[in-house]
């Protein structure tokens, strides 16, 4: 018997096997075919920078610096905003993005949908601003750029001097992650495929890092954000209907995956141009798991919710993965993070970084058309407990 991803319910199913034993890291990556920013790049110069050192869960967050040059990335208006590649600089690694139009949406299932779970209700009204949304989930082409530093090695063998960008960047960076114990894709494939094991702080940092790395505010999507952008205007099981029949064309699933996650963007999108909203990984979201939290919203509409995480388990994930039941890859079903996540970890303590149990999780990032400011970011978006010390003696 195991535990459903999803629900904490055993089930029969076994499922993939986790390895028995992970494969010794080289320390040294060879052969890598990364390009450079080139000269089509700005290089923006800051007077005075003040390299941002804070926890998101305290303290006043530094503004971020003036953004790289992507046309199609500048809007003012929600009527503005444009499908955009993001550019990671001195790698070849991007992360194409697509426009979300905010509005409002029953959030969570109906008492009569079939296969429910009674976390996902009561179904409630919910209000969401505008934002851009990554087409596909993280894949480890643009992960280890910043879990390898491998930017810095391509500058560094260019002898490019590091401007403030790159400087700013460095400080959610260097030393982090600590160095995996062993191979994090559990030999399912990495050029391509969605980027796994990572704790939510691990994604969190990944944020911080693209974000002072571009200029642009990344961070994880919110729960009503992610089903928002899941349901597409639907108000369907799936984005695509109520018939799991036809999940095949839209999802990796544990019937159809061969046991492992599969490269991104391989089967239809939903309706906004999404890929993988249902299945191949289970992705990270903001917020904590809190029982009550939808019911506080009933009879009102919710405008934006968050509930900023105030321990450490369990956080949500959504969406399903190439692990899971059909079931577990409807619009509204809800994923709880626990500590069995981390149960191979060799270290004591536990890594803030891997959940090296987690085959099944990864996320996708999203930007708000509406940046917030230094204090609300503080306040809000990026506060969580408990605080972790992000660097590492290595």
């Amino acid at each position: 018997m195991m535990q459903s991803h999803f629900s904490g319910r055993e089930t029969s199913r076994t499922g993939a096997a986790v390895l028995p034993a992970c494969i010794a890291l080289l320390s040294g990556l060879i052969g890598l075919n990364v390009a450079t920013g080139g000269p089509g790049f700005c290089r923006r110069w800051m007077v005075g920078l003040m390299i941002a050192w804070f926890f998101p869960s305290a303290g006043v967050a530094e503004p971020l610096p003036d953004a790289l040059q992507i046309p199609q990335a500048v809007a003012q208006t929600e009527e503005e905003m444009q499908p955009y590649a993001e550019i990671v600089r001195y790698s070849s690694a991007k992360i194409e993005m697509v426009p979300i139009r905010g509005g409002t949406f029953a959030m969570g299932s109906s008492d009569g949908e079939a296969d429910r779970d009674e976390i996902e209700g009561p179904s409630h009204m919910t209000r969401v601003d505008p934002f851009w949304m990554a087409q596909t989930e993280t894949t480890w082409d643009a992960f280890e750029v910043w879990m390898y530093d491998m930017d810095i090695r391509m500058r560094r063998t260019r002898k490019v001097e590091p401007d403030a960008v790159e400087i700013a960047a460095e400080e959610y960076q260097l030393t982090q992650p600590t160095k995996p114990y062993c191979d994090m894709t559990f030999g399912m494939g990495k050029r391509g495929y969605p980027a796994i094991c990572m704790t939510q702080f691990s994604a969190r940092v990944f944020c911080m890092w693209l974000s002072e790395k571009t200029g642009r505010y990344y961070r994880l999507p919110t729960e009503a954000e992610w089903e928002y952008a899941c349901r597409a205007g639907t108000s369907t099981a799936y984005s695509f209907g109520d018939d799991p029949a036809d999940l095949d064309d839209y999802a990796w699933h544990f019937e159809n995956s061969d046991e492992a996650y599969q490269k991104v963007g391989k089967k239809e999108p939903n309706p906004w141009s999404l890929y993988d909203m249902h299945g191949n990984v289970a992705e990270w979201v903001l917020d904590q798991f809190k029982p009550e939290f939808y019911a506080v919203a009933e009879g009102a509409v919710a405008d934006n919710p968050l509930a900023v995480p105030e321990v450490e388990y369990p956080r949500i994930v959504r969406g399903g993965s190439w692990d899971d039941d059909p079931e577990m890859l409807r619009s509204a079903a809800r994923g709880l993070s626990s500590g069995d996540w981390k149960m191979q970890d060799p270290n004591f303590p536990k890594s803030i970084w891997y959940h090296t149990d987690a085959l099944h999780v990864g996320f996708r990032i999203v930007r708000p058309l509406n940046e917030p400011t230094a204090e609300e970011r503080a306040a809000k978006w990026d506060r969580f407990l408990p605080q972790y010390e992000r660097k590492s003696d290595e």
